[in-house]
């Protein structure tokens, strides 16, 4: 067991893999959803409802996160994420067993809250244990993994679903693994300082909420989520657009182009330090880059080198909103500020699909509507500088350095 107080490679490995279990709701089971369609083809509505299979958890974790925060604030994080843990895995892979879609679509409200809790709670803790460079190390490799992950859950799912479109939910007995890493190698954590007496147990208290710096940081982040989305999304349509209908060809560009998220948080890790509204103007630039030359490009190649641009840009942005907002969130307020910000995340990835089809209607097609996109973040970049300009005017000098170099 890791003593008290000194997190390890082990602590933030155990609280990193749990980052994983989102992905793994919706990627691992795309592959399978033509079986489970035809499956449930004499239900009434079944186009409408299966598709709900892959997307309610992720509905549950923008509408739950912020109260599993508050939970977590309240109650104490590590017994809530064991819990959490435990009912994934059981709810998991209910479908395996479930004949009826009605059950199957419950099982995945189950799955949805216990994921709420379990990527708010773990990040949280990350938050709790390390701090300064540690701190940004941990929380920027959660995108870097989720992201890696996705193509793995996807090849997995596509290999078990040959074995029948049930298999692949087996997957989520995975839980059972992690819960065991988080008891060997985490501890209910204690306060900022590891001193019991600085803990504040049954927080329920916002005094400490930072509202107006966390305002500015989730709208941002429900900005930015509708970026990071659009190529994760829309790319495979994109690529129909030029020519290549391909599904294994689309996902195999798809993926390459997916390689500069991970590569974008890697290049996090070695610039992080710089000031937050530097690192937001650069991201905006490149999310603003990649869009012009995905809605401007005549051939697959072109399009897959503006989605890498893009996801160079996204790959920096995820990290430097979330290492932003936990630090400047307090301990006792730290549990209900990251389940906000996931909240914020999950909103701007329901959105994106809305905003892109809303654009492409209005503009006569896919690429225009990525050439608007374009445009938006170079407004986002314009309202950053704007809005930097005026966090530098602050009185609050502590508040300020928080802000400009969390």
């Amino acid at each position: 067991m890791v003593k008290p107080h000194q997190p390890g490679f082990m602590t933030g490995i155990a609280l990193l893999l749990p980052i994983t279990l989102s992905t793994m709701a919706i990627v691992l089971l795309a592959p399978v959803l033509p079986g489970i369609m035809a499956e449930f083809s004499g239900v009434p509505g079944h186009d409408y409802w299966v598709p709900m299979i892959l997307t309610v958890p992720a509905l549950c974790i923008a509408l739950f996160s912020t109260l599993a925060g508050a939970l977590g604030d309240f109650f104490g994080r590590r017994r809530l994420l064991i819990a959490s843990f435990l009912v994934y895995a059981v709810v998991g892979i209910a479908p395996v067993f479930l004949k009826d879609l009605t059950a199957i679509l419950i099982s995945r409200v189950g799955v949805g809250l216990a994921e709420a809790l379990i990527m708010v709670l773990s990040t949280t803790m990350i938050g709790d244990y390390f701090h300064g460079a540690a701190r940004d190390k941990w929380l920027a490799a959660q995108t870097a993994f989720a992201s890696m992950s996705a193509l793995i859950f996807f090849n997995v799912g596509g290999q078990l679903g040959a074995f029948g479109w049930r298999t692949p939910f087996w997957v989520y007995l995975s839980a059972i693994l992690m819960l065991a890493l988080v008891l060997l190698f985490t501890w209910e954590p204690q306060g900022d300082t590891g001193d019991k007496a600085d803990r504040a147990p049954h927080s329920a208290s916002w005094a400490a909420f930072p509202w107006g710096r966390m305002m500015v940081i989730l709208g941002i982040t429900i900005y930015g989520a509708i970026f990071f989305y659009t190529v994760q999304i829309q790319s495979a349509s994109g690529l129909a657009v030029l020519g290549v209908t391909n599904p294994a060809r689309a996902g195999f560009l798809t993926s390459i182009a997916s390689v500069g998220v991970p590569l974008g948080t890697f290049i996090y890790s070695r610039v992080g330090r710089m000031a937050v509204q530097r690192l937001l103007v650069t991201e905006f630039a490149l999310l603003a880059v990649g869009f012009l030359v995905m809605g401007r490009a005549a051939t697959p190649t072109g399009f897959v080198i503006g989605c890498f641009i893009n996801q160079l840009g996204a790959g920096l942005l995820l990290p430097t909103l979330l290492v932003w907002a936990m630090s400047l969130l307090a301990f006792e307020v730290r549990g209900r500020g990251a389940g906000m910000w996931q909240s914020a995340f999950a909103l701007g990835q329901f959105l994106s699909p809305v905003v892109v089809t809303f654009a492409a209607q209005q503009t006569g097609g896919l690429q225009n509507a990525f050439a608007v996109l374009s445009g938006g973040a170079v407004l986002g970049l314009i309202v950053v500088v704007a809005a930097a300009g005026r966090i530098h005017r602050s009185d609050d000098a502590v508040a300020v350095k928080g802000m400009l170099h969390g």
